[in-house]
């Protein structure tokens, strides 16, 4: 008895698993260009050729807020200038 009663709650929790909503929201290509460009405008590379290197100005944490913020706005810098490097 208790060896059927496990697949069974196996599958049934697997089947409502899968049917949960989703709430991801997949960006454009567009959008993630026009971010990226402005991310590498922002923070330029310390050695140019080289992406290993780092950025000149700011860190990575900074570079995935910025580029986050700039894909929220819809491929828009963002109007917050304090996560800008100096």
């Amino acid at each position: 008895m208790m060896t059927r009663i496990r697949p069974a709650a196996v599958a049934c929790a697997s089947v409502l698993f899968a049917a949960m909503p989703c709430d991801a929201n997949a960006i454009t290509v567009e959008v993630a260009r026009k971010c990226d460009a402005l991310v590498a405008q922002t923070f330029p590379p310390r050695e140019p050729g080289n992406p290993a290197a780092g950025s000149a100005k700011g860190s990575g944490y900074q570079e995935q807020a910025y580029f986050k913020k700039c894909v929220a706005n819809g491929g828009r810098a963002p109007d917050d200038d304090t996560k800008r490097p100096k």
